[in-house]
């Protein structure tokens, strides 16, 4: 499809949609760069539609990838090891504000989309 043409049924990021991201991850944008953002955004997802549009045999599985593993030449799984950070406390002092020995983080308001 030209990418002059805009398939009705694929759904864009609205602008309403773009501020209420911009405010949860805090940025601050110029009206350009808010402007070229949302632009970006939706060339991005118009990308994922046409991918979304590639026909696939029945028998694929979903997280098909590029790389074909057999079971001898699939990698072993590495163990999960936890190991503590020596000193915590260096973490915790750079820290903006903490307070128990927790960080404290500014609450979101949460707002419902329409």
């Amino acid at each position: 499809m030209p990418a002059a043409e805009k398939n009705p049924d694929k759904k864009e990021i609205t602008r309403e949609v773009f501020n209420h991201l911009v405010q949860l991850a805090a940025f601050e944008l110029s009206e350009d760069q808010a402007q070229y953002m949302l632009k970006e955004l939706n060339r991005q997802l118009e990308a994922i539609h046409e991918l979304e549009n590639i026909p696939l045999a029945d028998e694929t599985p979903v997280t098909s990838h590029g790389v074909p593993y057999s079971s001898l030449t699939k990698p072993a799984l590495r163990e999960d090891l936890w190991q503590p950070f020596p000193t915590p406390e260096d973490i915790v002092a750079r820290a903006p504000q903490i307070q128990d020995g927790y960080f404290v983080v500014p609450d979101i308001p949460h707002t419902t989309l329409e």
